[in-house]
């Protein structure tokens, strides 16, 4: 094959080996790189440096771009590819951004599949911090004791954005405070997502507000506990950026999150989103 892959983690993580940069454009290629995302959650290709129209050929060829982008941004670029930044020149409010600090999946509050997969670019790097953590929930549903996995058949949890920018809620201005806070859906969710291939995941993360029909101080620490187990080192990787990097997860089975760095340092991604086909379900 024109490109290899190697194992990071035994549960986690593949990164890309390729003789011919050109190789990675072509139509096998985008086919072993799905495939490969699907297996291993994380799929990473060191210092490649894709222009954006290459990363949106990438995003295409791999299922078709789904445009997630902040409205609030002022970016000159192509706007299917949305530059993550606390550069307030571009991104006048970092709310959302700053959301990232905390573990997520993208698109579980809006009205559509979650996308399949996201696809980052770092194009500025910071000296401190910046690093990406992802934690595979199909690697630890599949970790949990058969009885434990038995518990969760059947729950469902209610999330929103509130609760995923309930951390941050504090540093929102007080006057778009609730505008914020309220925008995206309210959705509710099987807390176990019975994929069409038949494997399991599990949709958690800080949008998770409550499990349904489960007294709220519990149900949220069942809920913080997952992220816990999600987040051991079995089931996590945490990559380092440098500049040039590209990195492919898989959303519909992944949390991720980015440690926090000082705006000042000016790190600057790329992102495009391959559009979901399966809604989450039990």
């Amino acid at each position: 094959m024109a490109i290899r892959f190697e194992d990071i983690k035994e549960h986690i993580g593949s990164r890309v080996v390729w003789d011919d940069r050109e190789d990675i454009f072509t139509p096998e290629a985008a086919a072993a790189i799905r495939a490969k995302v699907e297996e291993r959650t994380v799929v990473v290709f060191p210092e490649i440096n894709l222009t954006d129209a290459e990363q949106l050929a990438i995003t295409d060829a791999m299922g078709g771009t789904v445009k997630l982008t902040a409205r609030n941004n002022v970016q000159q670029n192509d706007d299917n590819v949305y530059q993550v930044t606390l550069d307030e020149k571009i991104n006048p409010q970092p709310e959302y951004v700053l959301g990232t600090f905390f573990w997520h999946m993208d698109g579980i509050t809006v009205d559509m599949p979650p996308p399949f997969a996201t696809l980052l670019s770092c194009r500025i790097a910071p000296a401190i911090g910046g690093e990406t953590e992802f934690a595979s929930t199909y690697a630890a549903y599949e970790g949990l004791p058969e009885e434990e996995k038995q518990a969760l058949e059947g729950l469902r949890a209610v999330h929103s954005v509130r609760a995923s920018l309930s951390p941050i809620a504090d540093a929102i201005p007080e006057k778009h405070r609730e505008r914020v806070l309220g925008i995206g859906l309210i959705k509710e969710h099987p807390l176990v997502w019975t994929h069409e291939s038949g494997r399991k995941s599990m949709v958690i993360g800080t949008t998770a507000d409550h499990i349904v029909g489960m007294e709220v101080p519990a149900g949220r620490a069942m809920l913080i506990r997952l992220q816990e187990w999600a987040a051991q080192p079995a089931f996590s990787l945490r990559h380092k950026w440098t500049k040039g990097d590209f990195v492919i997860w898989d959303n519909t089975g992944a949390m991720h999150r980015a440690i926090p760095y000082d705006k000042s340092t000016g790190r600057m991604m790329h992102r495009t989103s391959i559009a979901g086909t399966e809604a989450v379900a039990a």
